[in-house]
Parts: C-alpha cells; structure tokens; sequence
C-alpha cells in the first residue's frame, strides 16, 4: 500500500505557526543571549553546576569497547557534544569496529552500509550520494567542510585514517551554511593517544588484491605534551571490471602540543593518491535500439587500454582550543584541501542495434580538474545560567574559498563507430588531443555567523534555538557561461524540542529551512537559482539493554523548490543539462537500531522508506529507492571467545529511469550479503575472512545516470592484523 503523506506527517497546519514563530524569535532570542553570555565568559564568572556535563574537543574518540557498534557521543548536528537521544535528527555513526569487522577500506564501502545512504556509483571513479530523496553535498572532516563544487566525489576516500564517519540526516545549514536536507557526512580523524599503541595489518583478496595498513601512536619525548600519530596505508588490486587496475596510497600525520594546561594545538596533514588505469567514464548503455534491456556480462567495461585517471589529495588542518576556568570552551580551525584529477579518458555513447550490436561510438578527451578549498571557523560555546536553569550556547563564525579550474582537451576522431560490446577488448588508437579545448574556472566565497542555544526548559524538555546569516558570492566562467552569483543575508533557522518521557526514552520535533546554492546548469549553461525549502521530522529515541544500544524511529517531510533535475544534453556536447524542479516534496520514515542487543552480539540495522513527488503528485528521482534495509552485526562466540562470526545485508526495492521515447530501464529489487569470522590467535595477533556478495547477485550499481554498469561479483579476502 502507498504511503499517503498524512500517513507520514501532517504539517499543513504546522508549517505556518512554525515559521512564523520562528522568525519572529530566533533571531532575537539568540541576539540576547549572546552578550550576555560572551560577557560571563569572558569575565571568568563561573556559570551554575552542569554536573555531569563533559567538554571535549569536537572530533575526539570517546572510551568504548573496541567491538562497540554503538555511537557514544557526536557534534556533526550543531557542535554540542551530543548523545544520539540528545540529537533532535536521525543519526547513524559508523564506528572503527564496524570498518574493521568488514573490512570497509573506502568511504563508498562504508557509506553502503549506512541506513538511508544510497551510493550512486555512475563510473568507477566519479560517485554521487543521496538521502532521503536529495543529493549529498556536504563531506565535513572534523565538523569543517563545504559543498563539493560538482556534488561527487572523484576517486575514492581510504577509512585508514578515520576513527569514524558520522551521518546526520536531513538539513544541517547551521554548520554547513546550506540547508541541503539530504545528510551531513563527517569524517573523524584519528588522533593521537596518551599512550603508545600500534598497529599493522596485510591483506590479500580476490583479483590480486594487495593492502598494507600501518598505524602508531603515543606521546613524542618522556612525557605526554607532545603526542603524535603516523597512519600509512597501500593498495594494489586489479578488478573484476576487463582492463581496470588501481593503486592507491595514504599517509597521515598528526602532532598535538599541550601549550598549557588549558590551550592545545594539533596539526595534521593527510595525502592520497588514487590511480586508476582503464577507468570507466561514462558506463554500459543499458538499452537497445527497439527499447529492449541490454544485459553484458558484469566485467564488461567501454574503457580504453590506454586510459587512466589519476586523482590526488591533500588536506592540511591547524586547530587551537582552549578550555576557560568557567568551563567555556573556544576553537579555531584552519583546513586547506587542495583535490587534482589528470585523466585520459574514453567514453562510449549511442544505442547499440541488438541483432548486430553496432551503435556505439568513441569520445576520447583528456580532463584535468583542480580543486582548492580553504576553510575557517572561530567558535566558544559553554554552559550559562538563566532563569534558574543551566543551558549551553555555541557561537561561532565561518568562512570558506572554493576554487575550481578544470580543461578538457577532447580527441580526434569523436565520433568513430566502434563493434559490439561484447567484441571490445579495448584497442583504440590513443588520438591527438586537438580537435577543441574547454574548460571552467570559478571561485565560490563563503561567509557565516552562527549560534544555538540548547536551552533547559523543564527537567524533562529541552530545547534547541539556532540560526545562521550567510553570504555567497560566485564568479567565474564554466564552459563559456558567466557562473556570476550573490546571495546576501541568507538566514538559515533551526529548531528543536526534545521531551524525556523516561530516564531512556524521548520525543523529538525539528524544523529548519533550506537554501542551497546550485552548480547545475540549464542549456543555456546559466546556473539553476537556489533550492529553497523546509524540513519537518518527529521522532522517538530510546537506550535499550541498560544503555548499551541506541533506537530511533523518525518521520520526515521536505519541501523544495528548484531542485536540479536532468533534462538532456547540452546543446552541441554530451554534458547534463537541467531544469529547476518546482514543488519537489519527499517524505518518509527511518528507523535505526545500533548497539550490543546480547551480550556478545553487536549490530547495526536500519529501515528506509521514502516518497518523492512532482507538483503532478507522479514519483519523482524513481532512481532512488523507496524500501532499503542495511544491517550488520557481529557475535563473538561466548565458549570460544577467540572466534567471532557475522553478516552484513544490504537490501532494496526496484528502482526505475525513464529514458525518454517510451523506454525503461528496470533494476528490480535485490539483496547482498556478506559474512565475516576472525580468530584472535593471541593478544596481539588476528586473523578475519571477508566474503562478500556471497550469493553472487548481478545487478546494477546505479540508475542515477541513463547509463550504468553492474556491481563486484562474490569475492573474498583475507586479513592477518597485529597491534600492540
């Protein structure tokens, strides 16, 4: 049965009252409490007793059990240190010993098993993300990021490096400046620890897979003012795709200096390189001349021999935080990114005649992209007393440069038929990259104010006030078009109630509205004006099994205008071009269990339902799931307790894409499903089995493009891990 939208949420009367009240008093709200609270802070008078009340640095691994599938504690939502029942949004958490447990090395790995993460992988390396219903566009790495400038990621992201990766779902433009409703994803690097520990691990795999991971930490010198931490890790595989090989490598280093015993600097430096060779750009046309399915076997690749695609990255950060005598806390963080691409690449288009196969042909280009990104943020928060009761407030202000230059250089002969798919074997002449040039160069500007207050309402109610004013300002050319934008005294709200029915169950209601500048361009190469929008959830949160798991139930409602959607090509070239969708609405339901159920047993599970709908009330992004599953969850064998065994499932409905002309492409529903076992052979030795795709299921990776091309097959890996 379809879920109507009053089945979901009824917001008709709500949206009004809401926003009106809203506007009429955040703004003022937060005005008056911030002098009053920077002048108690900054006069050093102690605030009331918060009791249990703990100020970390954001980003900082809480003390829990190596095997712990549950989430302690995360500040992607607002910078408050927060437990996922006090986070008035749906929150997943994917921890090191689920990265470790299924041996997710990439951040699309990862992000598979995520509930409500669809990862929409349209080339081998060039991927998009979605929630409910919206790209994701918003990457954080230790709450500091900004929109990607063409909303994928290019190559991959290695997790060696990452304590964990935090996803909060729905919009987050109080720290991202944008209300994007899809999902915030915030990577927490590893830091370094008090005392020295190491680790190493060696892993061999299907199809000549070869992974090297090493990583130490521990206090520099005799005592701990000086900790730092040393992460490298190096990859060799071929593929299960005909020509594909890549190489990766990554090395991390972290310093942190204990300048008092109040004020640390940390800085740190990451560097990745993902070489590709024989990569797919662009993937499998997916239907015949007479509408019919194409149906290739899943190695097939349209890639050249000669092609490659080499893609490097860097990212520098400086942060200084400093804890006050009254328990106020202030950080300001520095990042720099610097992302480059070089590429040689080899794109077939055009729809193949299903008696012979012909149809297709060449589109040789060389592509070099560059992106740079620097980013800063000053902010206090801390504890203050006010009528009687203790409450917190962050303030805070951010801005951001994004500069993007990229140049295709496309090759003689586009155009030249090539044979049948299931005839090429790659061979094409490497062309001279003469026949035209084209390129963009832009620079994104950003700036913000920030501030929210979690305020003590009753001893059961809380509730959370935030805004953000904001400017963006673009300039630039891309392919010829002015990409000229401004956008001045952009205010982003954010509210949020939290009822404690119990000591371990709460009701929550959030509110926020939406504005997301657009890179997408219409046929006339103009940029789309913003999204504009709001978001409404309502849910439940519970600790179960005495605290030991964490349970959400949410329901949510968007309401966009102007979302970028695909409308063909670009006049003249084979890029995108789309139209601002008016009315877009995307509702739905999440529901997410993490944590250890027994004892021995951790798991991690979620449910996915979303409905999006044009003005016309027809389904809209039909791309995107409407059901998904994702689960996992390991036991450690309590007679042998040496031995743990566990599976992780993946699971959604068919999907659909029209093509135009009356023709569809249909992936149908379909599960994967992994299993895992690892055997402590000491202390300090391990060994893991990885098998994944054990039912060896063929389908598509994506409908997110009219193209695509099929998922890995059943493989295996095997692990021998040692740490110290």
């Amino acid at each position: 049965m379809k879920l109507q939208p009053s089945h979901v949420l009824d917001v008709s009367l709500l949206t009004s009252a809401i926003r009106f009240a809203f506007r009429m008093t955040a703004a003022g709200s937060l005005c008056l409490l911030a002098p009053s609270v920077f002048a108690q802070a900054a006069a050093g008078h102690a605030p009331a007793d918060l009791g249990s009340m703990i100020v970390e640095a954001e980003g900082q691994s809480e003390l829990q059990s190596s095997d712990s599938y549950q989430a302690e504690r995360a500040s992607t939502a607002m910078r408050f240190s927060l437990t996922p029942r006090e986070t008035p949004q749906s929150l997943s958490v994917i921890t090191r010993a689920q990265l470790e447990d299924f041996n997710l090395t990439s951040a699309l790995d990862a992000l598979e098993s995520t509930p409500g993460i669809s990862v929409e992988r349209v080339e081998t390396d060039r991927t998009y993300f979605t929630a409910r219903g919206f790209d994701i566009t918003n990457f954080q790495y230790d709450g500091l990021g900004a929109p990607m400038m063409y909303k994928n990621l290019q190559g991959d992201i290695d997790t060696a490096i990452y304590d964990r990766v935090e996803v909060l779902r729905g919009a987050n433009g109080l720290l991202s400046g944008t209300g994007n409703p899809s999902a915030t994803v915030n990577f927490i690097r590893k830091r370094p620890t008090r005392e020295y520990q190491a680790s190493a691990s060696g892993t061999l795999g299907s199809w000549d897979q070869r992974r090297l991971v090493v990583d130490v930490s521990g206090p520099l010198g005799s005592a701990d003012r000086v900790r730092g931490r040393l992460v490298a890790a190096a990859e060799n595989t071929d593929s299960y795709l005909d020509r594909l090989q890549r190489e990766s490598r990554t090395v991390y280093g972290v310093v942190e200096f204990d300048l008092t015993d109040r004020t640390m600097l940390t800085a740190g430096h990451s560097w990745q390189q993902v070489n590709t060779d024989s990569p797919m750009w662009g993937a499998l046309p997916l239907y015949y001349t007479d509408g019919s399915a194409t149906d290739y076997d899943a190695s097939t690749s349209t890639s050249a021999d000669w092609a490659y695609w080499d893609n490097t990255d860097n990212r520098t950060f400086v942060e200084v935080s400093h804890l006050f005598a009254n328990g106020w806390e202030g950080k300001a963080a520095l990042n720099y990114l610097d992302v480059s691409s070089d590429s040689a690449l080899f794109y077939q288009y055009g729809t193949p005649d299903r008696q012979t196969g012909l149809g297709l042909f060449a589109y040789p280009s060389l592509y070099e992209f560059d992106v740079e990104q620097l980013i800063a943020d000053l902010h206090v928060k801390g504890p203050f007393a006010m009528a009687g009761r203790e409450h917190e407030l962050v303030a805070g202000l951010q801005w951001s440069r994004s500069t993007l230059e990229d140049r295709s250089d496309y090759g003689v002969g586009i155009g030249t038929p090539l044979p049948p798919l299931d005839q090429w074997n790659g061979q094409y002449p490497l062309p001279a990259f003469t026949a035209s040039q084209d390129g963009s160069d832009w620079t994104d500007r950003q700036t913000g104010v920030y501030s929210a207050a979690r305020l003590s309402l009753t001893d059961r109610l809380t509730g959370i006030l935030g805004g953000r004013l904001s400017r963006f300002e673009g300039d630039g050319v891309t392919y010829g078009t002015s990409k000229d934008t401004s956008h001045s005294d952009v205010f982003t709200p954010y509210a949020g109630l939290i009822f404690d029915l119990n000591d371990q169950m709460s009701l929550y209601a959030s509110y926020a509205e939406i504005f997301q500048p657009q890179t997408e361009v219409d046929a006339s190469r103009d940029r789309l004006e913003p999204i504009e929008g709001v978001q409404y959830e309502l849910g439940i949160k519970a600790e179960l099994f005495t605290g030991r798991a964490d349970a959400s139930l949410a329901v949510f409602r968007i309401e966009q205008d102007n979302v970028a959607q695909p409308s063909g090509t670009i006049p003249g070239t084979i890029d995108t071009a789309y139209v601002g969708a008016k009315g877009l609405v995307s509702e739905g339901v999440e529901a997410t269990l993490a944590g250890e159920l027994l004892p021995n047993l951790q798991a991690s599970l979620g449910y996915t339902y979303v409905d999006i709908e044009n003005p016309d009330g027809q389904r809209a992004r039909t791309f995107i799931p409407r059901h998904m599953v994702r689960a996992m969850s390991t036991y450690r064998l309590p007679f042998h307790d040496a031995m743990k065994v566990g599976a992780r499932l993946s699971w959604q409905e068919a999907i659909y894409r029209d093509q135009g002309a009356g023709v569809t492409t249909r992936q149908d529903d379909y599960a994967l499903l992994d299993l895992m076992a690892s055997y402590d052979i000491s202390q300090n030795l391990s060994a893991s089995l990885n098998l994944n795709n054990v039912t060896d299921e063929k389908y598509l990776t994506s409908l997110y493009w009219a193209q695509g091309y099929y998922g890995a097959p059943r493989h295996a890996m095997l692990t021998l891990g040692w740490k110290y």
